[in-house]
């Protein structure tokens, strides 16, 4: 999900949203002071990031951890077919000496 995919879903106008710097390495961090609010419902923020949006440049968007993962793109699952996936898991898990117990919902 592109920034724009994603202020459109969480239905926020960049233009609310705080400037960012061009370059904040440390900046984030001292962001989380509980000042900034979750720009989805309000709590203190206790995650950051930079969103880039045409016409807006670089914003600051501001999430409470439940909302950044509510909000936080899914992939589409495993790339690989499940059986791939379990014999990868069963072969690392000889390899390590460990036994292993995967339980599927396949019968």
């Amino acid at each position: 999900m592109n920034a724009t995919d994603l202020l459109r879903s969480l239905g926020i106008d960049p233009a609310q949203l705080d400037p960012a710097p061009p370059w904040a390495p440390r900046a984030g961090a001292e962001r989380l002071d509980g000042n900034h609010p979750c720009v989805r419902c309000g709590e203190p923020a206790r995650a950051t990031g930079i969103v880039e949006s045409l016409g807006h440049g670089r914003r600051w968007l501001d999430r409470c951890m439940p909302c950044l993962i509510a909000t936080t793109p899914r992939g589409d699952g495993p790339r690989a077919p499940l059986a791939d996936t379990l014999t990868v898991l069963r072969e690392a898990a000889r390899e390590a000496g460990v036994d292993l117990t995967i339980v599927t919902g396949e019968a």
